[in-house]
């Protein structure tokens, strides 16, 4: 892509905002597909990944309440997925788009085949919850309401409301006010029907707000006969309602809940008098009243109330309208209370040190002799926190320039940054406002970080920055040295325990040459400089990525050996899909690891036989980005923060990374070796999109296992 194109896709997103569709690349996007049997429609395979989340929680090979977890993930998910790409289909429906829209179908027919599946996971959600609660009860762990508390539970439930709960209720009485009170986006409320039975007219209904933002979702209380017992905020509201509604005279109350999904796009206006960082601040506040997209109730709440509900809040004809069970936001369970019994949990696995650096006391020195690349969790991330803090206080070092896009919750990374300034080093932050849902905490370390004097670049006008780059400049014997590290994951202590990535530390010259030159650009966004090494988007990638996939294609038509193997979170772009299917029709061999949506359909005659595809999910989230093209034996390795998504190779700033050591290319070959031999959490991905797990063979292999025992070995061998 040249400079024209570059200017050409920010011109788009400006335009994009006298429209009705907020984001007007998003629209093409989501119409780059165009015939039905060529691709799989993004949204239904979104949905068939997070089908793979809930296989994970019914598998009994999963400790227990690590299926619990996974019932979190899933509902997490889910509630994503409704805020942004149903509520981006939601507009497309309000802007009239009709036919020839996502694989020939209307965003009405796609919405309806979302309704459909999503009621059909729901009640595989139930059943499974049904099924590991008895499990948990087996295990003497019991999940009990109101009406399951002894005497000195009861008296514990009754002081824990009094003192934690009751203060935080705001009850609204409904009939005495004109309007619905606003419902916050997946926030819990109950709706209480306070009932006289012989005088229906003089009920009262009211809303209460579940205050999980403030107080636990799940609270330990006194065991009984021996068994661990947990409940939930919302029954501790339940128990204490006779006591918010007593000035009532009653014969039964009861409660229900209810969560609206809202659209979480935002809209960001384009008054040239206000900052960006205005803008984003202001456009967070607007996405709180966005427009519903998925409304759940309680499918116990009794008719006349809940049509009173939708009738108040204009919903009576909305599509979206999910009946569900008596608790909501089961994300919840993620963060549900430890249990002293490790077989109810994963193993737990210290992260290794890395051969390396495990002798050395400056990583910079390190570096200094060869690359180094680190894999997350199986490695530790300090590694990253510790090469910063050692540039805050080596004298040599002048300066440290680093992209972040999510940052943990209370951020080493950020502390070491500030402790770098409080050195004397200048520091460069490029922070993207728009990370999605993190742009709140984004603006606070930005504020942080500009007190603490770092010099801050919110982003590039038009384009999201999603690369990770972190670069380092030292003065060595009077001359500027560079370091750089370029990843495929965020600079994120949180995150690196938990999903799996990959970070080349590197002096090599023309690398951190480049990464030089993408910081200018940064700064100045007229310089557009042609990368010889890394491959940069928009400006580059997907004409790169084109030619050594055109490459193979020679090779295979020409009888030599050609294949390609990569690994991503999605595969959606149209062109660089059809460009595979080229490939295969030419007889390249083609693997693929695609952990999230998949688009391309393998395995069909003529077209993509030629193509296999695999879906990981296993107890890390498969997260980094690997391309391996055979280039007629001289193999060519990349990692990347890109995913071959329209959005990544067009709209945002990614960097892939050539990987030049023999050493550590060997050691991505059996990286990669190791992920496609699973046969214990890999699925296939087929057009069926049924989610079958990959059994072959008779031994088994679980990558995820395996990659670390064969890293444990590696250490050994150095060790020896």
């Amino acid at each position: 892509m040249n400079l024209y194109e570059v200017l050409y896709n920010r011109i788009a997103v400006v335009l994009s905002k006298y429209n009705s569709i907020p984001i007007l690349s998003k629209l093409i996007e989501m119409t780059s597909m165009s015939e039905a049997d060529d691709y799989i429609n993004r949204e239904i395979s979104w949905l068939s990944f997070n089908e793979r989340v809930l296989q994970e929680a019914k598998d009994p090979e999963v400790p227990l309440l690590e299926r619990l977890k996974f019932l979190g993930i899933y509902s997490s998910n889910l509630d994503e997925f409704f805020s942004v790409r149903v509520g981006t289909l939601q507009r497309m429906i309000d802007a009239g788009v009709k036919s020839n829209v996502m694989i020939d179908l209307s965003p009405k027919r796609i919405m309806k085949d979302i309704h459909g599946i999503v009621l059909e996971l729901r009640d595989d959600f139930d059943k499974i919850f049904t099924n590991l609660t008895k499990e948990m009860e087996n295990n003497n762990i019991f999940i009990v309401d109101e009406t399951q508390l002894d005497e000195v539970q009861r008296k514990y439930v009754k002081t824990y409301f009094q003192e934690k709960v009751r203060p935080r209720l705001i009850p609204i009485m409904l009939k005495d006010i004109p309007d619905f009170p606003y419902l916050k986006n997946q926030v819990l409320y109950l709706v209480i029907d306070i009932r006289k039975k012989w005088d229906p007219q003089n009920s009262k209904f009211a809303l209460i707000e579940v205050p999980a933002d403030v107080l636990p979702r799940f609270i330990n209380i006194p065991d009984s006969n021996g068994n661990k017992c947990v409940i939930m905020l919302d029954d501790i509201i339940r128990f204490g309602l006779d006591d918010v509604f007593s000035t009532f005279d009653y014969d039964s109350i009861g409660a229900y809940t209810i969560k609206m999904t809202r659209d979480a796009e935002l809209d960001i206006d384009d008054d040239v008098t206000k900052s960006f960082f205005e803008k984003v601040s202001e456009s967070l506040e607007e996405r709180k009243k966005g427009q519903p997209v998925r409304f759940v109730y309680d499918r116990e709440i009794p008719y006349y109330l809940l049509d009173f509900v939708l009738k108040r809040l204009d919903l009576q004809n909305f599509d979206n309208l999910v009946p569900g069970g008596k608790y909501h936001n089961a994300k919840d369970f993620m963060s549900f209370p430890k249990i002293d019994n490790d077989a109810l949990y994963y193993e737990k696995r210290s992260p290794l040190p890395h051969k390396d650096l495990r002798r050395h006391k400056s990583i910079l020195a390190a570096i200094r002799e060869k690359d180094i690349l680190l894999h997350y969790p199986y490695q530790s991330f300090d590694y990253f926190i510790d090469l910063l803090r050692e540039a805050a206080i080596d004298p040599n070092v002048s300066s440290i320039k680093v992209t972040l896009y999510r940052v943990a919750r209370n951020s080493n990374v950020i502390n070491a940054l500030i402790n770098a300034i409080a050195n004397g080093k200048k520091v460069t932050v490029v922070i993207e406002l728009q990370a999605r849902f993190d742009e709140e905490s984004n603006i606070y370390w930005t504020q942080k970080l500009e007190a603490a004097g770092a010099r801050i670049i919110d982003g590039v006008p038009g384009l999201k920055v999603h690369s990770k780059l972190c670069h380092i400049t030292r003065i060595e014997d009077d001359i500027p040295v560079h370091y750089s590290c370029i990843g495929t994951g965020n600079f994120n202590e949180s995150t690196a325990k938990l999903y799996c990535d990959h970070m080349l530390m590197t002096n090599h010259p023309d690398l951190t040459f480049e990464v030089e030159k993408i910081f200018d650009f940064f700064d100045h966004n007229y310089k557009v400089y042609d990368y010889k090494h890394l491959v940069v988007s928009p400006l580059q990638m997907r004409g790169m990525f084109e030619r050594y996939i055109d490459d193979e294609i020679a090779n295979a038509r020409a009888g030599k050996k050609a294949f390609i193997h990569a690994k991503m979170n999605s595969l959606v772009d149209r062109d660089m899909i059809n460009k595979l299917y080229d490939a295969s029709r030419a007889g390249v061999a083609i693997k693929l690891i695609v952990r999230g949506i998949c688009s391309l359909v393998p395995g069909v005659q003529k077209q993509s036989e030629n193509i296999e595809v695999i879906s990981i999910v296993d107890k890390y989230l498969e997260h980094s980005r690997i391309f391996i093209f055979c280039n007629n034996g001289d193999e060519k390795y990349f990692i990347s923060s890109a995913d071959w998504m329209v959005r990544n190779l067009n709209r945002r700033v990614e960097v892939a990374t050539p990987i030049y050591s023999p050493e550590l290319q060997k050691e991505i070959r059996e990286y990669m070796n190791l992920q496609f031999l699973d046969n214990t959490k890999a699925r296939i991905v087929n057009d069926i999109q049924n989610n079958q797990y990959k059994k072959e063979g008779e031994r088994s292999f679980r990558a995820q296992e395996d990659i670390y025992t064969f890293l444990e070995k590696q250490l050994d061998e150095d060790i020896q």
